[in-house]
């Protein structure tokens, strides 16, 4: 609204009718607003911790035993005074099996498979499924290069085939 220098109390008393309006406001209304705020607040907060779990359910239940422990969770105060979650993590083992790539392979596909298995991963989620592709692409060449080995060893402790000589004079 401009404000007319020639009318400057108009302006003043149209701001102090709003502002009397405001004041006026009955206090059960301004309860009733605080309330619903509430409320909405503890829906909005009730469904994040049931998509929250869901999440990590999906992990663990993927993840089998290599998930270590079940899901932490970090924990909001709701307007109820009850702790609602709105974010969680559950720990996995990434680490290669010693000595036997076919078994890595094996863990780096599961572990891919548990960090996908929500259906709406997250960024930390697809990168640990990123890794788990890396994890998988090593133990392929691991396995490679012992089926190599083996193949060379094979040949150099094969003994070359002896041709009987025979000797003709004549």
């Amino acid at each position: 609204m401009k404000i007319n220098p020639l009318f400057p109390q108009t302006h003043l008393s149209l701001l102090t009718t709003r502002e009397r309006g405001a004041q006026q406001q009955s206090p059960l209304t301004q309860e009733q607003e605080r309330s619903t705020k509430q409320q909405a607040d503890l829906v909005k907060l009730q469904a994040r911790d049931r998509e929250v779990r869901a999440h990590e359910q999906a992990h663990i239940a993927a993840a089998g035993g290599l998930a270590k422990g079940g899901a932490t969770f970090s924990l909001q105060l709701g307007p109820d005074g009850k702790q609602y979650a709105v974010g969680g993590e559950v720990s996995i083992g990434t680490s290669p099996v010693s000595g036997n790539p076919e078994a890595t392979i094996r863990k780096a596909q599961q572990i891919r498979a548990a960090a996908l298995s929500p259906s709406d991963p997250s960024s930390q989620d697809q990168a640990v499924a990123a890794s788990a592709g890396s994890l998988e692409a090593q133990a392929h060449q691991e396995l490679k290069k012992e089926k190599q080995e083996a193949t060379t060893s094979e040949k150099e402790n094969t003994p070359s085939p002896i041709f009987p000589r025979i000797d003709l004079f004549v």
